[in-house]
């Protein structure tokens, strides 16, 4: 698979990049654990360095780290996170469907 550029994955996928920066800053996070379904982990370093530059222009120093384990959903969080130094801050999952509250 070719490595897409962030503007031809967002044609794809709704990544909802503000609102991840928006959260990043709000909650004050320097180190973030994003955590993809399969079918977005070949683009998780293409979104992780948008990540990183949006929060750059912000003048938030955030640097984001890729969970390539499993992720089934929302509610397979990586036990193993809690085990990491430094500590995580926040984690972000993407995921193919939109939540519906």
């Amino acid at each position: 698979m070719q490595v897409k550029s962030i503007s031809e994955i967002q044609k794809i996928y709704d990544l909802e990049l503000d609102k991840i920066v928006k959260t990043i800053k709000k909650q004050k996070a320097k180190l973030v654990l994003l955590q993809f379904p399969d079918g977005l982990k070949p683009h998780s370093t293409v979104i992780a360095n948008e990540i990183e530059k949006k929060c750059r222009k912000d003048k938030m120093n955030v640097k984001c780290l890729i969970w390539f384990g499993s992720c089934y959903g929302a509610c397979d969080v990586p036990i193993q996170v809690e085990k990491l130094k430094p500590k995580i801050d926040l984690i972000v999952q993407f995921g193919h469907s939109k939540w519906k509250f």
